[in-house]
């Protein structure tokens, strides 16, 4: 990679543009200078210099070597200056770059929805290959228990039969020598009827009894429930009151992140709940997996809102992603609702505004992280350039 140029001088005139190009001891015949009317390039390696004329400049221009020294007279075919010129320049500077964002913003919405669409997709597909998984278990199942029930009631019916047939042929035999010995007296019609009609009548009047005999349902009322308050067994000398509050009020909070009922939770372990350990133990960012990173520092932070590093790693994920103004969102929600002693939070944001060229805000950003760590020298290196 060729080094820049950096300390060339250059003056100018109504008509000419005069620059001066240090070689830095390269000798003449390795000087490889390349000129058209808006571009000017001279490569000694391995130093590389670059001039974009905002205006033409004329053949005529000459270039001379010497002394260690190249130097450049640059002609130029009009006048520079003029305040129609500089606005149109301007306009163009500042319409390429809305082209410039229009494009990416859509290019990254269209690959967001490619994304989203993927994942409903593979979800969908998942779930159906679990739901036929399901009922062929299910088919299965029924299959094997109706072929078990057949079995076992063609086994009754056939030990049914075995014992019946004994019993029969005794019963014949009996039935014929009762014959034999004596008339046989067979009850009427009509006085079957009349012991069916009296049975039916008391099981009627024993139902009726039963449920006259019924209790009355109980009386609604309410059960006052009162829970003893938590006490710690601290001496008063050495009473905390309110760290012990702060405390409380913590583990209130974190019992209701982990109860609570997000889409999210459901294929997570109770470990996996528990918002520091998402922060720990998420490896995503190491590997480059920025986009999971982020979702899940955000699903970290709808258990806990008031970890600073997760909003603070979320911010550095934004950062890779170029996702600038989000970065410059999570770093100042720290800096308003979280404030830690921590230049974590003003050096994302100043990183921020320096890649969206907004250099005044983020020097004003690194000036302050520098009042909370003034030993720190790659810091100072960084708020330097």
């Amino acid at each position: 990679m060729p080094l820049i140029v950096k300390d060339y001088t250059w003056t100018q005139t109504e008509t000419i543009v005069y620059i001066n190009v240090p070689l830095k001891g390269v000798k003449v015949g390795k000087v490889d200078i390349f000129s058209t009317d808006e571009y000017l390039k001279v490569h000694f390696p391995p130093f590389l210099f670059e001039a974009n004329q905002f205006e033409p400049i004329d053949d005529k221009s000459t270039a001379k070597i010497g002394n260690g020294v190249a130097v450049f007279t640059l002609q130029k075919k009009e006048t520079v200056g003029a305040p129609y010129k500089l606005r149109e320049i301007r306009y163009r500077a500042l319409l390429k770059a809305q082209i410039k964002l229009a494009a990416e913003s859509k290019a990254k919405a269209t690959k967001t929805q490619e994304e989203r669409k993927y994942a409903l997709e593979t979800m969908m597909m998942l779930e159906e290959e679990g739901r036929a998984r399901i009922q062929k278990m299910k088919d299965d199942e029924y299959e094997k228990a109706t072929a078990e029930l057949e079995a076992w009631k063609l086994k009754q019916g056939q030990i049914a039969e075995g014992e019946a047939q004994p019993k029969l042929q005794s019963q014949r035999i009996k039935v014929d020598k009762q014959s034999k010995s004596e008339k046989i007296h067979v009850p009427r019609t009509s006085d079957r009827c009349k012991v069916k009609h009296d049975q039916k009548n008391s099981v009627q009047s024993i139902s009726k009894k039963k449920q006259v005999d019924l209790p009355a349902p109980r009386s609604t009322g309410n059960i006052q429930i009162k829970f003893t308050p938590q006490v710690f067994p601290t001496a008063l000398r050495e009473s905390r009151v309110p760290e012990e509050e702060e405390w409380l009020q913590k583990q209130a909070e974190a019992r209701r992140a982990i109860n609570a009922d997000l889409a999210e939770l459901k294929d997570l372990t109770e470990e996996e709940r528990i918002p520091d350990w998402l922060k720990e133990n998420n490896k995503l960012f190491a590997t480059g997996n920025y986009l999971a990173a982020i979702n899940a520092y955000s699903l970290a932070m709808k258990l806990n809102r008031k970890i600073p590093a997760i909003y603070l790693s979320r911010a550095a994920c934004h950062l890779k992603l170029r996702n600038l103004h989000k970065a410059i969102e999570d770093s100042s929600w720290v800096s308003i609702h979280l404030p830690c002693v921590n230049d974590k939070s003003h050096v994302r944001r100043g990183t921020a505004f320096c890649e969206l060229e907004f250099y005044t805000e983020g020097l004003q950003d690194y000036q302050a992280a520098l009042k909370i760590d003034p030993q720190n020298e790659a810091l100072q290196a960084d708020t330097q350039n």
